[in-house]
C-alpha cells in the first residue's frame, strides 16, 4: 500500500466516491493506492485532495514532506 492508500485507508474513505468525484477512474485510484512504484501527478492530488475535503497543501506534505535538498557543494 502507498502512503495515499494508507492516508485514504485511516480517513475511512471509500475510493470508489473519490473516483466519482474526481473524474479520476477507480482503476487509477487503486494504482495509486496500491502499487508504490505509480507516479502521482500534480492535477491528481488537487483533485483527491477536494475530494477528501483535505487542504492540497497538507496532502502533498503528508505524502512528499521527507524529501530534502541535496546539500550544496561549494
Amino acid at each position: 500500500m502507498t502512503k495515499l492508500g494508507e492516508i485514504l485507508a485511516k480517513r475511512s474513505v471509500n475510493k470508489s466516491m473519490v473516483a466519482r468525484r474526481t473524474g479520476l477512474s477507480k482503476a487509477r485510484i487503486n494504482e495509486l493506492t496500491l502499487n508504490v512504484s505509480t507516479k502521482l501527478r500534480a492535477d491528481e492530488l488537487y483533485l483527491i485532495a477536494k475530494a477528501i475535503d483535505m487542504d492540497p497543501c497538507e496532502l502533498l506534505t503528508l505524502l512528499y514532506g521527507h524529501l530534502t535538498l541535496v546539500p550544496q557543494v561549494d
